[in-house]
């Protein structure tokens, strides 16, 4: 499918789909969205030492760039897992100048380190952030209660709906751990009922710039 790199609303970049009219982040926002939903309705809320991530659709590895950024701040030590069917192409992540966007050029080489690494293996990108990189779809984890934080951001439903299901949120259920957190951009009404169905218990939140909210959900036994 043809693909072009957009500049969206706060300046920042993202990848276009122009086959399914989709972006890999909100064009009313890339870096925004990434802090309003990830960060400020996922991440801020964990303060052990240690935390287990897991993203649902790694993508540009913006996310994992931010938290790698805020757990430095909050002095974190993170593993995180991303798993993506389809990696971007290394052509693409040098024009996302996503370093630039944050002003944390020094991370620069972080950024491409977690693009360079081999999948399938823990590498190290930083002190207190490592990365497995997962080529695999989504319905095929069977992690069990592993993770504390899960960033579910995969291509909306409007276009993926397979990936938005309760077979697929019982997936995300199972991986995390007593009290994790999923944390997703959306706030369609098929979705919160979805998480319902499997034993979430589902809070809708503010969105970030262009949405009018979110959804968040906790696993309570």
């Amino acid at each position: 499918m043809k693909r072009k790199i957009i500049t969206t609303a706060d300046g920042s970049k993202t990848i276009q789909i122009e086959d399914w009219n989709e972006q890999y982040h909100s064009v009313h926002g890339a870096v925004q969205e990434a802090y309003h939903v990830f960060i400020k309705n996922g991440l801020s809320l964990f303060h052990d030492r240690q935390l287990s991530i897991m993203e649902i659709g790694f993508g540009t590895g913006l996310n994992a760039l931010i938290t790698l950024l805020e757990s430095e701040k909050q002095g974190l030590e993170v593993a995180y897992t991303g798993v993506e069917a389809y990696p971007v192409l290394p052509e693409e992540l040098e024009q996302l100048e996503y370093t630039g966007a944050l002003d944390a050029v020094y991370l620069e080489q972080h950024f491409f380190k977690m693009h360079q690494t081999s999948w399938e293996e823990a590498h190290s990108i930083s002190a207190n952030f490592s990365l497995l990189k997962r080529q695999i779809d989504f319905r095929q984890i069977s992690d069990i209660d592993l993770f504390d934080l899960i960033y579910f951001d995969a291509f909306g439903a409007r276009v993926q709906p397979e990936l938005w299901t309760e077979e697929v949120f019982a997936i995300m259920y199972r991986a995390l751990k007593q009290n994790g957190v999923l944390v997703t951009y959306s706030a369609k009404g098929s979705v919160r009922r979805a998480m319902q169905a499997v034993g979430f218990v589902v809070e809708r939140l503010p969105g970030p710039p262009g949405k009018r909210e979110m959804l968040r959900a906790l696993k309570v036994s």
